[in-house]
């Protein structure tokens, strides 16, 4: 089975539990010869009114698509010697949607995705991202947890 995968899409959003994820997804990679296709999908503020809506101007976009472009650059720069081909693919949109549509569009045998592993009223409030990646995709989805503080 494992010799079948050899497109692994990672979603990124700059945070620990999405670099943990990272670097399982490239361990994993490693060990079947896959590739990696590194996601950030990101969406521009908009703010709805009784009478319209505020949408971010063009600076304002233009800071937020530098500042995904710098950290997907990073992110794979910190990796550049791990011995395994990483892409990247930068997206305005839900994350949750555009991750489903670059997994479709690479062909994607397998998504690895870092998760909070919210709970309760932070599970209502914040959402799941993973969740939604989960049910939107056609292919396999691995979660991996945020390993939290280290244990005492």
């Amino acid at each position: 089975m494992t010799s079948d995968i050899k497109e692994i899409v990672v979603p990124i959003d700059f945070t620990a539990t999405s670099e943990c994820a990272l670097d399982y997804a490239i361990d994993f990679a490693k060990q079947v010869g896959a590739r990696l296709t590194l996601v950030h999908a990101y969406e521009l503020p908009v703010y709805g009114f009784p009478d319209g809506a505020l949408v971010a101007s063009s600076e304002v976009a233009g800071r937020i698509l530098e500042s995904a472009q710098a950290g997907l650059l990073a992110a794979i720069e910190r990796r550049k010697d791990c011995g395994v081909e990483i892409r990247s693919v930068l997206r305005d949109g839900p994350p949750a949607d555009e991750v489903a549509a670059v997994a479709k569009q690479v062909h994607a045998d397998m998504v690895i995705l870092g998760t909070h592993g919210r709970k309760g009223l932070r599970r209502a409030i914040m959402g799941s991202v993973a969740e939604e990646v989960i049910r939107a995709c056609e292919c396999p989805v691995l979660a991996i947890h945020d390993p939290g503080p280290p244990k005492k």
